[in-house]
């Protein structure tokens, strides 16, 4: 069995619509990242790819469609559908296994073809019951946020600040969305969408194609001479029904003990030198904030408001804009794992931190209201 699992390389294309063809967003993709890491694609040793039947992918047939474009023609493969991350550790565990030496996590989301999300979010409901009341994820996201503010006096101001953050991050990244300045009170000035949740404060719907090569530390070591280390994982998922759950204390935190317990991590405040929050909303952000350690319950407005979470902050959250800038809805677990990547390697560009960074927290979440929540933590 492999001792160790390193992120070789990663290619990504930017959120923006695009009128390319499907496959040839995958081709390229893979291509990049086959030439960056100086090998052909018969050396990639298995393909784990996230992607999305008919709903959120656009095609039919997601395990199959795109095989011979994304490198993985003629080879033992395979999928996952839902949160990104999952395939990722897929992939990891592949290698860990000792049967594969290379994987490639391939991550396919052409958004512009697909209908709204939250039309798509709908259909995540059963028929019988909460169909027929319109449920979708914004609408949950609603219902969340209100909870929140309710009990722990989270201001409109403290939410609206997220997205100020956010965008402006994002105006240093060529593969962001959404990108300006904005003011929080351009954001309190915003369209309602879903009482009280405001059109700005609720995440774009995005394209993204990415891929990322993964190798057992003695294949890695001779690929790159900066290779990011695997430390750890943790995954959890919470009740189907709305109804059934605590919206202020969900699964997160089960996720995030088991990643810091496999990583060695006793102190997120300190240990975690940049965290990539997967916030579809706003508001979610805090509430993540608290659920990773980063705060006290119910103090992620006054978090956001000391600066802490600012890119010279003592925990910058999202430098990359996170999903508020770029939200390919089945892929964007990945992304903040790559761009987690990017800042240890220090290849991150104009949006690179200006401190020293060694360990890097991707987060990802799917489902109504964070039902279901994947932590990575990767490193030097």
């Amino acid at each position: 069995m492999a001792d160790r699992v390193g992120i070789v390389e990663v290619a990504m294309t930017p959120g923006a619509e695009s009128k390319d063809n499907f496959l040839d967003q995958v081709f390229r993709t893979s291509k990049e990242l086959l030439d960056k890491a100086g090998i052909s694609r018969d050396e990639v040793g298995t393909v784990v790819s996230a992607s999305s039947d008919v709903f959120h992918g656009g095609v039919s047939c997601a395990s199959s469609y795109y095989w011979d474009a994304g490198a993985a023609f003629l080879k033992n493969a395979s999928r996952q559908d839902g949160e990104s991350l999952f395939a990722f550790i897929y992939a990891v565990m592949r290698i860990l296994s000792g049967n594969y030496s290379t994987a490639m996590v391939l991550g396919v989301c052409k958004g512009s073809e697909n209908p709204a999300n939250d039309m798509l979010t709908h259909f995540f409901t059963d028929p019988f019951y909460q169909r027929q009341i319109g449920l979708n994820e914004t609408v949950a996201a609603a219902l969340q946020k209100r909870e929140y503010m309710t009990k722990y006096r989270i201001t409109e101001e403290q939410c609206a600040a997220v997205v100020v953050k956010n965008l402006g991050n994002a105006l240093k990244n060529p593969y962001a969305h959404v990108k300006k300045r904005v003011s929080v009170e351009d954001v309190l000035a915003s369209e309602m969408v879903m009482e009280p949740l405001r059109k700005m404060e609720c995440a774009p719907k995005s394209e993204g194609m990415i891929a990322m090569l993964l190798a057992r530390e003695d294949v890695a070591v001779k690929l790159t001479d900066k290779p990011v280390w695997f430390k750890g994982y943790g995954s959890s998922m919470d009740h189907f029904y709305l109804g059934d759950r605590d919206l202020l204390n969900g699964q997160l935190g089960t996720a995030a003990a088991k990643a810091y317990e496999m990583a060695g991590i006793t102190n997120p405040k300190k240990e975690i030198h940049v965290a990539e929050i997967c916030e579809p909303y706003s508001f979610q952000e805090l509430l993540w904030c608290e659920d990773l350690g980063f705060c006290d319950r119910g103090k992620g407005g006054k978090l956001i408001e000391s600066g802490a979470t600012g890119p010279g902050g003592k925990i910058p959250v999202n430098p990359s804009g996170g999903v508020l800038a770029h939200n390919p809805y089945v892929t964007r677990g990945l992304y903040r794992l790559a761009e987690g990547f990017l800042q240890v390697r220090g290849q991150a560009g104009e949006r690179q931190l200006g401190r020293k960074v060694t360990t890097a927290l991707a987060h990802g979440t799917h489902g109504f209201a964070g039902q279901c929540h994947a932590v990575v933590i990767i490193g030097k």
